[in-house]
This record gives C-alpha cells, sequence and structure tokens, in this order.
C-alpha cells in the first residue's frame, strides 16, 4: 500500500500569515501535534504545538522556523516509508507530497491501524519468539520447521540487539496449539524465550510492533 493510498483530507494546512493562537485551535480540534505549513499549495515544513508554546499566540507562521526535509514523504512511497518517519521525528500527522506540493496528510493512527492489518494481527493464531546469533538465522530451517507439523508462517519479524548481536524472530503461526513446533524447535537447540496462543496474544502486540518499528530504523 501507497502513502497516497491512506491520505486524509479532513486536517487543515497551516499558512505563513496564519496566528499562533490559530493553530493551537486547530491543533487542539483535530488532535494533532503537528501540522503542515503550505504557500500555493507548495509544501515548506512541518510545525509542532511544542513550538507554538513557546512564541507569543499573536505571532505568525512566518515568524518561526518550520522543519522540512526529512518530514514529509512522496506520494508513491510504501506506507512503511512513512511509519519509519513518523517514529524517526515523533510526528502526529505525516505530510505526502509530489513534486514539492503537498498532496495530503497521512495521520499516526491510520499508520498503526493499516500496520496492524499488514502484520496480519487479527488472524487467529499463535506467536513464537526465538532468540540465536545472527550468524545461526536461517529462514528456511524455521519455516521447515514449522511446516512440518502442519503449520504455516503468516508474519516473521527479526529484531538485532546492536550491542550483543543476538536476533530475535518474532513468528506468527496460523494454529493455536504450537506444542509440537516448540518441541521441535528445541530438539533442534533453538532458544525459545516464549511462547503463546490467542488468548495471551493481545497482550504481546505491542512487543510485535515495536520489532517493526526499530528494524525500520536500521
Amino acid at each position: 500500500m501507497l502513502t497516497r493510498d491512506l491520505i486524509s483530507n479532513s486536517i487543515p494546512y497551516l499558512h505563513n500569515d496564519d496566528k499562533v493562537f490559530h493553530a493551537l485551535q486547530l491543533m487542539n480540534d483535530y488532535h494533532v501535534a503537528h501540522l503542515p505549513v503550505v504557500e500555493n499549495e507548495s509544501y515548506l515544513g512541518i510545525i509542532s504545538e511544542e513550538q507554538l508554546l513557546q512564541t507569543d499566540e499573536e505571532n505568525t507562521i512566518k515568524e518561526l522556523p518550520v522543519t522540512d526535509g526529512t518530514t514529509s514523504v512522496q506520494a508513491s512511497d510504501h506506507f512503511l516509508k512513512a511509519i519509519q518517519t513518523a517514529v524517526i521525528n515523533k510526528l502526529s500527522i505525516v505530510p505526502v507530497v509530489e513534486e514539492k506540493q503537498l498532496v495530503g496528510i497521512v495521520t499516526y493512527n491510520d499508520l498503526l491501524k493499516n500496520a496492524s492489518e499488514f502484520m496480519s494481527l487479527n488472524d487467529p493464531g499463535a506467536l513464537i519468539v526465538l532468540e540465536m546469533e545472527g550468524r545461526n538465522y536461517s529462514f528456511t530451517e524455521i519455516n521447515r520447521i514449522v511446516e512440518s507439523n502442519d503449520a504455516q508462517i503468516t508474519q516473521l519479524n527479526t529484531f538485532t540487539d546492536p550491542e550483543t548481536g543476538i536476533m530475535q524472530v518474532t513468528i506468527r503461526i496460523n494454529k493455536l496449539e504450537v506444542s509440537d513446533i516448540i518441541s521441535t524447535f528445541q530438539r533442534y537447540e533453538y532458544n525459545v524465550k516464549y511462547y503463546f496462543g490467542e488468548e495471551l496474544y493481545e497482550n504481546e502486540l505491542r512487543t510485535n510492533y515495536d520489532n517493526l518499528m526499530n528494524y525500520l530504523k536500521i
């Protein structure tokens, strides 16, 4: 899915002549902490609520420094690029541009929703988390072990600790009962950090999502 497919046209833009108090009111009304600044539809950058709160409410936007460059994504970028941009810059919205023209905004909430769908988080199944040295990672072998127990991997994320070099592999399995799969992994001397079925899955969604976020930062 491309960022242009997630564009929301409900959130307004700011212009150089807008007052600070007006910008703060818009942020409050639309429950965001950032808004894009445009001039004749050209994207100038983004401004934050934090910046606005540090200046006089009667000032205009053009009197404030506007952050540009890495705060926007192209309409043709994959939506994961927008997630990466939001995470790195701690944004509540991500401007979408095309040939320097602002074509819309993607909200952080919409990005989370689509990340959930992308990762098949709503599908029934279990999670298994393995730990290993990076050089020992083999998707082919992991997949073979799962399939030998009449199951399939529906999602796989990896994250390597930069300090220890230890890789954590989180896999979604399309069945809830995974004791046979766990036994096989242990027989092949895999370190199974933990595993859980559907009844515990919702409590660990954040871990799987954080793995994706860490991956995107690499």
